[in-house]
């Protein structure tokens, strides 16, 4: 069984910075990409950032330059570094493990959430 846990989320104003963490732990051989994703009311879930395992990322354009996705392999654990946040990256942060495998195969595995509310 793998698991995912997201942590650091809170609130702040326009301006702020928040760092978020997931934790991935369990069973598996390797874990590919992990990546983040926010949805916020009314709006379809978005990729925010994501990071493979050889250090490459990609970013959603509206936050390329504030965020900053990391992860350390030996850990099974990445963060998301959010500078200059604004009201509009207000949503529920999900932390997704995207291709682990384990002995049942390879799938995707993704946390609960957590949530950034960035006030004016």
């Amino acid at each position: 069984q793998v698991q995912v846990a997201e942590s650091g989320g809170g609130s702040v104003q326009a301006g702020g910075s928040l760092r978020l963490s997931c934790a991935v732990s369990g069973t598996f051989f390797s874990l590919s990409v992990m990546g983040w994703y926010r949805q916020a009311p009314g709006i379809q879930r978005e990729l925010v950032a994501r990071i493979f395992k050889n250090g490459n990322t990609e970013y959603k354009d509206s936050v390329r330059g504030r965020f900053t996705i990391s992860r350390d392999n030996a850990k099974n654990t990445a963060w998301l570094h959010m500078n200059n946040l604004k009201p509009e990256d207000t949503a529920v942060y999900y932390c997704k493990a995207i291709r682990v495998a384990t002995e049942e195969g390879v799938t995707d595995y993704e946390g609960e959430g957590t949530q950034v509310t960035v006030s004016s």
